[in-house]
């Protein structure tokens, strides 16, 4: 597992302006932060920029960590009762960031979420109400808002469930998707840009050993189906599946 003292504050600030300047507003890929601060390795399963505080937040399997641009030292939220099983039988946690600037992050075994306020950074659990599997282990591997829904979407790599959760995360309700995306172990909205076309058709893309697939939610929001296509080839804010097996 990569060790989060890695990174220094130095080249951080100059990601985060560099990112700043150039108006994104999405999570830099594997590939591009090692762009930015060359020489550095990922220091955690997941990372998401939040460009708005100049900040990032990394987790990893022990630990959530945050960087921000105006404090010299990396900041350590401890998550009360925060359970993560081998990324390699449950798939890593997930983080996503809120609509509001919130942190959230996942257990890959239990249906339970963290929220990490914006501004106190003070740590709320969030235990979901299923409304199916419920004599299951339902963790998540993966996690992403989605404005377009105003809910967030979770998946869990050992059933290949999907699920959509509300804002208040409070509800997780089951989508079933066809064929199964067993194993995803990440989640994202589709890049919408003119490279991307498809992804105007794509509502998630979920990462799979097998490569991207885009999942595509019925007319009714009840049930989506999963293919692949260009959209989703490629996972930002994501480490290579590799990295996940410690190849």
């Amino acid at each position: 597992m990569w060790n989060g003292n890695a990174i220094s504050l130095r080249p951080l600030v100059l990601a985060v302006s560099l990112m700043m300047l150039g108006g994104c507003e999405a999570p830099v890929s594997s590939t591009e932060a090692s762009g930015l601060l060359p020489g550095l390795e990922p220091p955690a399963v997941r990372h998401q920029v939040d460009v708005r505080r100049s900040r990032v937040w990394f987790v990893g399997t022990e630990s959530v960590t945050m960087h921000e641009a105006s404090r010299p030292e990396r900041r350590v939220l401890v998550l009360p009762d925060w359970i993560v099983a081998d990324v390699l039988d449950a798939g890593p946690p997930g983080l996503a960031l809120g609509p509001g600037g919130e942190a959230v992050v996942t257990s890959n075994v239990l249906p339970v979420l963290w929220r990490i306020d914006p501004e106190t950074l003070a740590v709320s659990t969030h235990p979901l109400a299923l409304d199916a599997d419920t004599d299951k282990d339902v963790g998540f591997s993966g996690l992403v808002y989605s404005a377009q829904h105003a809910a967030y979407f979770a998946v869990n790599s050992t059933l290949g469930s999907l699920w959509r959760i509300d804002r208040e995360l409070t509800r997780a309700q089951k989508i079933p998707v066809s064929p199964s995306i067993a194993g995803a172990w990440g989640l994202e909205i589709p890049p919408r840009s003119a490279r991307h076309a498809l992804a105007r058709t794509v509502d998630l893309c979920a990462y799979t050993p097998r490569g991207g697939l885009s999942v595509r939610f019925a007319p009714d929001q009840r049930s989506a189906y999963a293919a692949s296509v260009a959209a989703c080839a490629e996972a930002s804010g994501l480490p290579p599946v590799a990295m996940l097996k410690g190849e």
